[in-house]
């Protein structure tokens, strides 16, 4: 039987990203928590976690592990908060991108809602949710990219693929000429993007083609469910990511123009300050989301 402390010492460490924040949580030192987690890893013959130059990662085992103690540790009462389920729980602050939390957070929230989790979404860029989950007003937010500094823990959520997209029209025009001449055969076609300064779009020119990318978008809009409409109506191409568009894909209402064999690909990550919140509601939307990611 392995040490139920060691086990949450464990459990803080993985959903703080970092044995400092795990302490955090935990009200402990971190040398303290630094020496449980290689008493557990002793007791368990496996390493659990990658030491990093900023925080940890988990390795495969931790995340089965973690899969399997979470549920009943926290059933048990989560570090230095309520059972759940006593008392009436304030609602969780959950905030995110909002093409992310609509296909991918919004259809699993049932099973929350039915436990009588209270949720109160936002939307916004990572940039300003970070800012406001500093300030307190939410509890969790959904990042696009690793949080500095030691003020928020943040663990691997999931990752999105991006893909180049256009209407089969404009996918019949180019043919097989992006293969044999290079992105310059786009260059006639109009690009349709959700920012002027093309982030997206950038990213996959550098990674994927290798070249800067020169061109200037015929068309922005800051919705990247409006910029999959609008390649839908047949406007022009854009980058998107793969679980926007997959239905589209799927249907045939828009094709793939590229399929290289190592697409760019962008890891999420959810936030929260550390020891910020006793509301145990806000353990169980973050078990949650962790859960329902690694599934999908």
């Amino acid at each position: 039987m392995l040490d139920l402390n060691l086990l949450r010492t464990f459990l803080a460490v993985y959903r703080a990203g970092a044995f400092t924040a795990g302490a955090r949580v935990l009200g402990l030192s971190q040398p303290t928590v630094t020496t449980q987690i290689r008493s557990l890893e002793a007791q368990l013959g496996r390493e659990l976690f990658e030491r990093l130059s900023r925080g940890v990662a988990p390795t495969p085992f931790a995340d089965e592990l973690a899969a399997r103690v979470m549920e009943p540790l926290d059933a048990l009462g989560p570090v230095g908060g309520a059972l759940l389920g006593e008392g009436d729980a304030e609602p969780v602050h959950l905030a995110g991108p909002a093409e992310y939390l609509r296909h991918c957070v919004m259809p699993t929230l049932a099973p929350l809602v039915d436990k009588g989790v209270r949720l109160r979404i936002a939307f916004g860029l990572t940039d300003d949710l970070l800012d406001g989950l500093r300030a307190g007003r939410h509890d969790l937010v959904v990042a696009t990219l690793r949080p500095r500094g030691r003020a928020l823990a943040s663990v691997p959520l999931a990752d999105e693929e991006f893909v180049l997209v256009a209407a089969p029209a404009w996918a019949e025009r180019i043919g097989s000429r992006l293969a044999t001449e290079g992105p310059t055969v786009l260059h006639a076609v109009p690009l349709v993007s959700y920012a002027e300064d093309l982030p997206i779009v950038r990213r996959y020119w550098r990674h994927v083609f290798g070249r800067r990318l020169t061109c200037r978008p015929a068309v922005t809009v800051p919705d990247l469910g409006a910029v999959k409409e609008a390649v839908v109506g047949g406007a022009g191409y854009s980058v998107l990511p793969r679980y926007l568009c997959a239905a589209e894909l799927a249907a045939g209402t828009l094709v793939l123009l590229d399929e290289p064999e190592d697409p760019p690909i962008n890891t999420g990550f959810l936030v929260q300050r550390p020891g910020s919140s006793t509301n145990p509601h806000v353990t169980l939307v973050r078990d949650h989301l962790l859960r329902t990611a690694h599934e999908a």
